[in-house]
């Protein structure tokens, strides 16, 4: 595949937020951050990914905002969602009447955590755990990744979040992902995508010594575990989500490259065209 797009840092589009809204925004991120009475999982249960849970989730809840435009009507799909990390935050913003969330994710302990702890008080907060096979977080699972199927009608989404996901996937399994993400939005939904997007010419890639696997199009990190650090080639990422019918507005870079960024991981932005294409 051969694409081209600048990797940049993301704005806010102008008159997105106004300096109030993204004042409130501030304000209440640090409240999600701060506040002890916020739902928050045993520390020996974070089973995926690291750094403070509520900080990382409210890091976050500013991203699908701002960068991302998620609106508090939305209807929100979050796929890996673990273990409420991103949920848990998301309370605080999304409308209880009008807007509702859906996360997904593999592995059962996060799965019913969220559904005994989150739901109850949060009822459009609902989650389900989807036996897809993976090596790392679920190997016995019956569902291949390059099979994979959200139980969802088309179109019941207008924003979807797939934070560090790709980053554990390989390249044929992010194209059945862009694949199902694209069916699954309704015409002018957005994707919020993190990943490892590398271009072959950037400085900052070596700092995880990236390799590249079997002479394709996808990398790894880690030998004994390809996918607890995989990155793909930006121009088969980029293809992958314009061959699926969405519009990619900006692939952004993270500060694991070791510059300076809002975000850790890259972020890719893109639309589900008015057309359906």
């Amino acid at each position: 595949m051969t694409a081209t797009l600048a990797l940049k840092q993301i704005l806010p589009e102008p008159g997105w937020m106004s300096p109030t809204e993204a004042v409130e925004l501030g304000r209440l991120a640090e409240s999600v951050q701060n506040n002890r009475f916020m739902p928050h999982p045993p520390p020996d249960s974070i089973y995926v990914g690291d750094g403070d849970y509520r900080a990382i989730g409210a890091e976050f809840l500013g991203h699908f905002v701002r960068l991302g435009r998620l609106k508090r009507h939305h209807r929100m799909l979050d796929i890996g969602c673990g273990i409420g990390r991103m949920a848990v935050p998301l309370t605080q913003y999304l409308d209880s009447e009008n807007a509702s969330y859906d996360g997904v994710d593999p592995v059962l302990e996060g799965i019913v955590w969220c559904t005994q702890t989150i739901t109850p008080a949060y009822p459009n907060f609902r989650f389900q755990r989807l036996d897809i096979a993976h090596p790392l977080y679920n190997p016995e699972g019956s569902l291949p990744g390059n099979q994979v199927q959200f139980g969802f009608a088309d179109g019941s989404f207008d924003f979807i979040s797939m934070v560090s996901v790709a980053t554990h996937l390989p390249p044929d399994e992010i194209v059945v992902y862009l694949k199902e993400v694209s069916r699954l939005l309704a015409p002018g939904g957005r994707l919020f995508l993190t990943a490892f997007a590398i271009d072959g010419r950037s400085t900052g890639q070596e700092r995880l010594r990236f390799q590249r696997w079997r002479e394709g199009p996808g990398w790894y990190a880690i030998e004994e575990a390809p996918l607890a650090a995989a990155g793909v080639d930006e121009a088969f990422l980029v293809e992958a989500a314009r061959d699926a019918g969405l519009a990619v507005e900006t692939l952004s870079r993270g500060h694991w490259r070791g510059i300076e960024a809002e975000h850790y991981q890259d972020l890719l932005l893109a639309t589900k065209g008015e057309g359906g294409r």
